[in-house]
């Protein structure tokens, strides 16, 4: 299949049928990398209620999976309202699988999906003591302003291509498969949930 593998796992897109894996995965991450990941400390409570915007049929996040267990994901977000071309990025990786360079296979992932969706500016907030974030994002030629203890980076994407769109189709067709080969629940003719989850 066209799902990227790294040293242990694999790493493919979301669909709303991940939402418990997702949830178990904010879950697992220790007090560290929450703080790391939201920029405050979260309640168990909070993480079960944010994790529904895996559901959101306009949100595109990306997984990194072992074993079928979800252990790092990279979010992209539209921020509506007037800001309809621009959106926010966020990275989680759960400590025992950092420094493998799932980060950044993450990160090109988003990146694509940005493109593709033709977001003319991407933000991405992280503590100011978040170096390997601002490292990742600089990777990235992202922009980095501090404000009040922490940074955003903002990150213009390149123009959607030929081959990011046809990348993207490839890795949307393998979920596909995927989401048809599972269990109960899943129809054919919406296999990945995104129709179900518009309302």
């Amino acid at each position: 299949m066209g799902s990227t593998a790294t040293e242990r796992g694999v790493i493919r897109r979301l669909s709303v049928f991940d939402h418990d894996a997702f949830t178990q995965h904010l879950l697992r991450l220790d007090a560290e990398s929450r703080y790391l990941r939201f920029g405050m400390a979260t309640s168990d409570a909070f993480l079960i209620d944010y994790s529904r915007g895996c559901s959101r049929w306009d949100v595109v996040i990306y997984g990194y999976f072992v074993d079928d267990i979800l252990r790092g994901a990279a979010e992209l977000r539209p921020l509506g309202g007037l800001h309809t071309n621009e959106a926010e990025v966020a990275f989680s990786v759960e400590k025992d699988c950092r420094g493998h360079g799932i980060g950044t296979r993450l990160f090109e992932k988003i990146i694509r999906a940005a493109r593709n969706r033709s977001y003319v500016k991407l933000y991405m907030s992280c503590l100011a003591t978040n170096l390997p974030m601002q490292a990742l994002a600089r990777r990235f030629t992202a922009e980095i302003l501090f404000d009040r203890g922490g940074t955003v980076g903002i990150i213009q994407p390149e123009h959607r291509t030929a081959q990011t769109m046809a990348d993207e189709s490839s890795d949307d067709a393998d979920a596909y498969v995927l989401a048809s080969l599972d269990l109960p629940g899943h129809s054919m003719s919406d296999p990945l949930g995104w129709f179900n989850s518009r309302g």
